[in-house]
C-alpha cells in the first residue's frame, strides 16, 4: 500500500479501540505496517481481552496492509520490551511508536485513593516511559553503528493534562507531565534522528463518553452541520502526518486536536514579573503577588481559552 508513510513501522499502544484503533487504520491506508497493541481492558484498566487488537488487525488485512497484534502491558517493563521485539521480529525494525494507552479512574481530589492515582500514573506515566525506552534502545543501538534514523515518538496529552479539568487530578497530572516528558524528549533525542511530538485530543471514545456535555460546551458542539467533529477518525490524520518522514523538522510540540481544528499548544512561559536588587520581606509581597496576578492571564478552560 502507498502513502506518506510507505514502509514505515509503527507501533500503536491502546490500538484496540477508540482513536488508537483509527491511527492504525489511518498508518495502514498510509503503507505503515503495524503492531497493534492494547492489552484489551476496561476504561478503568481492569480485565484483558484479546479480541480486540485481533480485530484491528483483521481489519487491516482485509484491506491490504500488514499487521500484528500483541498485548503486553506497556506498564510493564518487560511487556513493553516484548512489545518492542514484536515490531523488529515481526516487521524487521521500528520507526514510530505512538503512546496512546491509557486508562480513566476519575474521582474527586479528596475522595481519590492511593490505588486510584498510582494505576492511572502507571499506565499514562510509566508506560509511555517504558515503551519510548525501549523504542530508543533500538534506535540508539542503529546511531552507534553508524546507521541513521528518521524515527518518530509521538505521545498523548489531553487538554485535562494542558489545561485542568475538575475530578481528573490523577489524570491530568500524568498527561501534563507526558507533555513535558515530550519536550524533553525532542532535546535529547534530535541527535539520534528522533522527533517527539503530542497530542491533546477532543473525541468520543469510551473514556470521554461521560464528558460529551462538556466537550461540547467547550468546543462549540458539532462543527460543520452534518461533520461529527467528535468522531475519533478525526485525530488520525495529525498523528498520520507526525509519524511520517515529511515531520521530520516538528519537534517538540504539544498539538490540540479536534474536528477540524489543529493547533499548537503553547508551553509555560515567564508572564509578568516583580524584582529588586535585595531578597524579598514576606510582608512586601502582600501588595507585590496580587498585582503579579492580576496582570497575567488567567488560567484556561478545557478549550483553552483563558478563563474571563
Amino acid at each position: 500500500m502507498s502513502g506518506i508513510c510507505a514502509g514505515r513501522i509503527v507501533i500503536i499502544t491502546g490500538a484496540g479501540r477508540g482513536i488508537g484503533r483509527e491511527h492504525a487504520l489511518a498508518f495502514a491506508r498510509e503503507g505503515a505496517s503495524v503492531v497493534v497493541n492494547d492489552l484489551g481492558g476496561a476504561t478503568d484498566g481492569s480485565g484483558s481481552d484479546a479480541g480486540p487488537a485481533q480485530q484491528v488487525v483483521d481489519e487491516i488485512r482485509a484491506m491490504g496492509g500488514e499487521a500484528v497484534a500483541n498485548t503486553d502491558n506497556v506498564a510493564d517493563w518487560d511487556g513493553a520490551k516484548g512489545l518492542v521485539d514484536t515490531a523488529l521480529d515481526t516487521f524487521g525494525g521500528l520507526d514510530v511508536v505512538v503512546n496512546n494507552a491509557g486508562i480513566l479512574r476519575d474521582r474527586m481530589f479528596v475522595n481519590m485513593t492511593e490505588e486510584e492515582w498510582d494505576s492511572v500514573i502507571s499506565v499514562h506515566l510509566r508506560g509511555t516511559f517504558a515503551v519510548s525506552r525501549h523504542a530508543v534502545d533500538y534506535w540508539r543501538a542503529r546511531a552507534k553503528a553508524g546507521e541513521t534514523n528518521d524515527a518518530r515518538i509521538i505521545n498523548t496529552s489531553s487538554p485535562s493534562g494542558i489545561f485542568g479539568n475538575i475530578g481528573q487530578a490523577n489524570y491530568g497530572a500524568a498527561k501534563a507531565g507526558l507533555a513535558t516528558f515530550t519536550i524533553i524528549l525532542a532535546d535529547e533525542l534530535g541527535r539520534l534522528g528522533v522527533t517527539a511530538n503530542a497530542i491533546a485530543p477532543i473525541a468520543r471514545t469510551r473514556m470521554t463518553e461521560n464528558l460529551m456535555g462538556l466537550m461540547e460546551d467547550s468546543t462549540g458542539g458539532v462543527q460543520g452541520g452534518d461533520f461529527d467533529a467528535f468522531d475519533p477518525a478525526n485525530i488520525s490524520p495529525l498523528v498520520v502526518w507526525l509519524g511520517s518522514p515529511q515531520s521530520a523538522g516538528v519537534t517538540g510540540r504539544v498539538f490540540t486536536v479536534a474536528g477540524g481544528e489543529i493547533g499548537v499548544a503553547e508551553a509555560w512561559i515567564k508572564g509578568p514579573v516583580a524584582s529588586k536588587d535585595s531578597r524579598w520581606e514576606p510582608a512586601e509581597l502582600t501588595d507585590v503577588v496580587p498585582q503579579l496576578v492580576a496582570r497575567a492571564r488567567t488560567n484556561s478552560d478545557m478549550a483553552g481559552v483563558p478563563r474571563t
